[in-house]
């Protein structure tokens, strides 16, 4: 028998050695696991279960976690350009407080860092991994951190050089406090930046400043979310902030290099500058303080006069001045390079000025009193009084001009500090001239000295013409003089005189011909043409009237050679021109057409789970494609909505306008609202289908089926959005940051106030206790206001029973919609729609116990779905569910794509191009009472509406070919002969059919053809009116207009 009969009842019961080794493989690796990473796992509440947590397939992991490394290349590399800012400020003077700075804002980047790879980890555990923090385990340890403070700074490392530090008991929870300590940090890097004087950098002061301000908005909206930054949803959305936060990062980064490059060279080269002058001062001090010394070796010892007291006294204190001078240069030098000394702002007023300024001060003052001593010992030692007279004029001479430099520097600075830099000195003395010439008597001299100096110019002028006109007459009787001289051919006549009047006639008929017959040298040609000109010049009244032979012959040359010159230019430009343009030929490869592309239909990817459901879907939404255009509006179709019962179709526009169609094949036009003032933004049907709501945008007025208006309600302010009350009792109009609850006269029953929120829209529960609003965030809680990232967005449960907010969901997107769906079996759904390219995404409302509260339940969304496009699209108009049930969720894009997706997997079911409609779409809506064929609407900025839906079966005729797609492809004529013309022109009876058509186009008629479309279509009437019946009526006939039908 045992002796241990416990030990024999636990072997009976021992389990089988597959789970012993689970277990001990299981306790081995608890106990592998750091003591810190348990704790923290054990101290998370699990705030959601399983099935709660967002469905994210891989794309979304893998998108998140290229979002969370491209922060962090940022962050590295700020951190990166910080290091080497502090390696490069160390060579500057007072340098120790932008060190600290810099090193301070490196730690708390540092920390930030870990804090978003913790949230990164939690959202997308399969592609990020937690930080380990680097721990040092040990007395050691501890011995090293209270050794730290007393060790040496030798053993230190400095600022710039040591690793930031990251403190063990950061939580998620930490992440306002961080983002506010991040805030002033910046703030402390950019003072201290802004303590060099030498260079300023307006692109980092507004760069910091621009992300101190965002960082301490996002600290304050953060603070609102107190114990759910565990929550997903607060989590996706501080992870979107990277984007916003990465992109100030970037704009830091560029001009810190910046800074780097241009910015510390110049603070470096001004010290360096400044220094120098110092050294230079110094050496200046100490050499005349040695020629002081040196002089007054000559004077010390004499005693016997009161002047060679004087001597002695001023040559002293020029030793005395000079030596202070040399010294305080010295220290000026040392307190300028000192690394640790304090900026100028901080010091006092009076250090600075004995730093700054006393050496100059002192060495001017030492060479005023080594002056008067020396102009003083040319009269004590008896010197000739020649060499006195001299050394005291020069030295007065001198001290006059030190004293005027000296002066006109204390001038300066006076004329900067007074006018503030916007006037110099000389403009000061300017105007201080102008105020003395105004005065009275020397006004006086001034126009006295103007009126003699006017007359001695006008004298001298009267002089000048006297000496011209004496010049001008000798300068002609030598001309006259050269004129009797002989020319330089003798056998030449001179075509001048009487005597040759044929060469003369000759010239003057024919140029070309005008040659002596005997050949004429060039040159006295020239010389007698020269004293034709010359002689033209001077009148003389025997000179005949007909031209010289000289200036015929000038006249001649210039001509031809402007012939010469011009058809050379032309024939250039030609030639120029046929370089340019040479002649094609036309060949087939310039003529043939190349085919298009066809592209094949790509379809969903399948999705295992709702494989059967959507295996049923699939073919009831492939088969909708456009069988009806509507010419509804002449302006923008602004939104769409069906009544409950499947029956009629509103609409609402710009027109001013909001038509009723009756649903159909086809539909018809069964009234048209017409609004009197403003927009028609929005229509509502009421829950029973009795009742529709058209929103202005100051006013709401309620119509019933057969389109009378039985109420005008007007609101103070502008109505954002409608909505009704599940029973039909009231509805809610949506006013700036409330929501007031009307009934069918316009009383006013409540109203809620959501706080600093701009709402957008809102949605009532079905149990009538909690609203869903959405908008943006116009004022933090404490007030602030982003400086260049976006606002914050809600969602924000509200509960009208206690009017309190019970939960907020931030988000980052341009929120703008929200709609219920009707379903509930699953639980309260609401889509949100946003805008731009953001897609819709779908949100669970569940009711938990409050954390202060276990007695009180209060709501709280979680995200379901994101419907992700098939390509980036520009969304239009808000969402909605689709089907008899709500089990679709469908979308517009303005170029005028529309995505079908599953609503409980998020599978896209179908996909219409852009290319396959006419026109951008503004708004689409579900009829959900036909479910069998499935109909949707959407309107477009042409006014038009087309109505989507399973075609009618029809067989084909023979004629036509048997493929669908052919079909569509073929241009088919509208004219009631069924002629099938590929090509034709316009007759004048075609363009006066035109003409009319367009003058229709303006009439009221043309607005009420349901199946018109005003772009591209005109339907024809079964009976064509006659002419005159048309004419009578105001109206025109119809036009032949090919009418295509696209493709799905």
């Amino acid at each position: 028998m045992s002796s241990y009969p416990d030990l024999e009842d636990s072997e009976t019961r021992r389990p089988s050695m597959g789970n012993r080794r689970e277990t001990i493989l299981s306790l081995v690796e608890m106990l592998l696991r750091p003591d810190d990473l348990v704790q923290g796992n054990n101290q998370q509440p699990s705030f959601e279960d399983d099935k709660d947590v967002p469905t994210v397939d891989e794309a979304h992991q893998t998108a998140g976690a290229e979002t969370f490394n491209k922060f962090q290349r940022r962050m590295n590399n700020l951190d990166k350009e910080l290091r080497n800012f502090s390696n490069a400020a160390r060579q500057l003077g007072s340098s120790a407080g932008i060190l600290s700075s810099a090193f301070h804002l490196r730690t708390r980047l540092a920390q930030i860092s870990y804090l978003y790879r913790e949230n990164a980890a939690n959202l997308f555990p399969r592609k990020v991994s937690h930080a380990v923090l680097p721990s040092v385990v040990g007395e050691n340890s501890k011995s090293a951190r209270r050794m730290a403070p007393y060790m040496s700074v030798r053993h230190r490392a400095m600022p710039h050089i040591a690793r930031p530090a990251i403190n063990d008991n950061l939580d998620l929870e930490d992440f306002p406090v961080q983002f506010e300590m991040l805030a002033e940090e910046v703030t402390t890097f950019v003072n201290c930046l802004n303590e060099f004087p030498e260079f300023t950098d307006e692109a980092v002061n507004a760069s910091i400043s621009s992300f101190q301000a965002d960082l301490r908005y996002w600290g304050n909206c953060l603070r609102e979310y107190e114990g759910q930054f565990r929550y997903p949803a607060v989590q996706r959305y501080i992870q979107d902030l990277t984007v916003e936060m990465g992109e100030h990062i970037d704009s830091i980064t560029n001009t810190l290099s910046m800074f780097i490059e241009v910015g510390v060279p110049i603070i470096r080269f001004a010290q360096k500058h400044g220094a120098m002058n110092l050294l230079n001062l110094s050496t200046v001090a100490t050499f005349f303080s040695a020629v002081t010394a040196t002089t007054l070796q000559f004077s010390f010892d004499k005693l016997d006069h009161p002047v060679d007291h004087a001597v002695n006294s001023f040559w002293f204190l020029s030793l005395v001045f000079s030596i202070a001078a040399a010294v305080n240069s010295l220290l000026g030098l040392t307190w300028k390079q000192a690394m640790y000394r304090s900026p100028g702002h901080r010091v006092p007023w009076w250090v600075l000025i004995w730093i700054k300024r006393s050496p100059l001060v002192f060495l001017v003052m030492s060479v005023a009193c080594f002056s008067i001593g020396l102009c003083l010992f040319t009269y004590s030692s008896h010197q000739h009084r020649i060499t006195s007279t001299i050394t005291t004029v020069i030295t007065a001479f001198t001290s006059f001009g030190l004293v005027a430099v000296s002066t006109w520097f204390a001038s300066e600075r006076w004329a900067w500090s007074r006018h503030r830099g916007k006037k110099w000195l000389g403009d000061v003395l300017d105007e201080l001239n102008e105020r003395l010439l105004r005065m009275t008597g020397i006004n006086m001299i001034r126009m006295a000295l103007i009126w003699t100096k006017g007359h001695l110019v006008n004298a001298a002028s009267r002089l000048r013409r006297v000496k011209i006109t004496l010049s001008s007459d000798n300068s002609s009787e030598k001309v006259d003089e050269v004129n009797e001289l002989p020319v330089t051919n003798p056998n030449q006549e001179d075509p001048s005189t009487p005597s040759s009047p044929t060469i003369a006639a000759s010239y003057r008929s024919r140029p070309s011909d005008a040659r002596p017959s005997s050949p004429i040298p060039a040159a006295p040609l020239v010389a007698s043409a020269v004293a034709a000109a010359s002689e033209t010049n001077t009148p003389n009244p025997e000179t005949p009237l007909t031209p010289r032979l000289g200036r015929q012959l000038w006249q001649n040359a210039i001509r031809t050679v402007q012939m010469r010159s011009q058809v050379t230019s032309n024939l250039a430009a030609i030639s120029a021109q046929h370089q340019r343009n040479p002649r094609r030929q036309r060949t087939s490869s310039s003529t043939a057409i190349r085919p298009e592309r066809v592209r094949s239909p790509t379809t969903a990817p399948p999705i295992m789970l709702v494989k059967s459901r959507v295996a049923a879907l699939g073919p009831k939404l492939k088969c909708l494609e456009t069988t009806q255009d509507l010419a509804a509006h002449q302006a923008l179709v602004k939104h769409l909505q069906f009544s409950p019962d499947g029956k009629y179709l509103a609409t609402s526009s710009w027109d001013r306008t909001s038509v009723i169609f009756r649903v159909g094949d086809p539909f018809e036009s069964h009234r048209i609202l017409a609004h009197a003032k403003g927009f028609v933004g929005q229509v509502a049907w009421a829950p029973d289908g009795k009742l529709l709501l058209t929103k202005l945008s100051r006013g709401i007025k309620v119509w019933n089926q057969d389109g009378v208006c039985t109420r005008t309600i007007d609101r103070p302010s502008y109505v954002e959005a409608i909505t009704w009350f599940p029973g039909g009792e009231a509805f809610l109009s949506v006013e700036g940051s409330r929501a007031a609850k009307l009934d069918l006269k316009g009383k006013v029953l409540g109203t809620y106030d959501f706080g600093n929120m701009k709402l957008h829209d809102v949605a009532v529960t079905p149990d009538r206790v909690r609203l869903l609003g959405v908008g943006p965030l116009t004022l933090s809680p404490g007030g602030l206001r982003p400086s260049k990232s976006k606002v914050e967005k809600r969602l924000v449960v509200y509960n009208m029973e206690t009017d309190q907010i019970e939960n907020i969901t931030p988000v980052l997107n341009e929120v703008r919609d929200i709609t219920l769906a009707r379903n509930t079996r699953n639980g309260l759904v609401a889509l949100v729609s946003y805008e731009n390219k953001a897609p819709p995404q779908l949100w669970k409302m569940e009711m938990l116990k409050d954390m202060k509260n276990n007695q009180q339940l209060t709501a709280r969304l979680t995200l379901r779905h994101t419907y992700m496009p098939k390509a980036t699209v520009d969304f239009a108009g808000p969402s909605y569910f689709g089907g008899k049930n709500d089990e679709l969720v469908l979308c517009a894009g303005k170029a005028g794509d529309i995505h079908i997706w599953d609503r409980e997997s998020g599978a896209l079911l179908h996909y219409v191009r852009a290319t396959a409609l006419g026109g951008d779409l503004t708004c689409i809506a579900w009829n959900s009472a036909s479910d069998n064929p499935y109909m949707f609407a959407t309107g477009s900025h042409d006014g038009a509406i087309r109505i989507w839906t399973k075609p009618p079966e029809y067989d084909p005729p023979s004629a036509a070919p048997s493929n669908r797609e052919s079909m569509l492809d073929i241009t088919r004529s509208s004219s009631p002969y069924g002629l099938e013309m590929l090509e034709r022109t316009d007759s004048p009876i075609t363009q006066e059919f035109a003409s009319a058509i367009s003058s229709r186009s303006g009439s009221p008629e043309s607005m009420r053809g349901p199946l018109i479309r005003k772009d591209k279509v005109v339907a024809f009437v079964d009976e064509p009116e006659s002419m005159s019946t048309l004419q009578a009526s105001g109206s025109s006939p119809p036009t032949h207009h090919h009418r295509h039908s696209p493709s799905p």
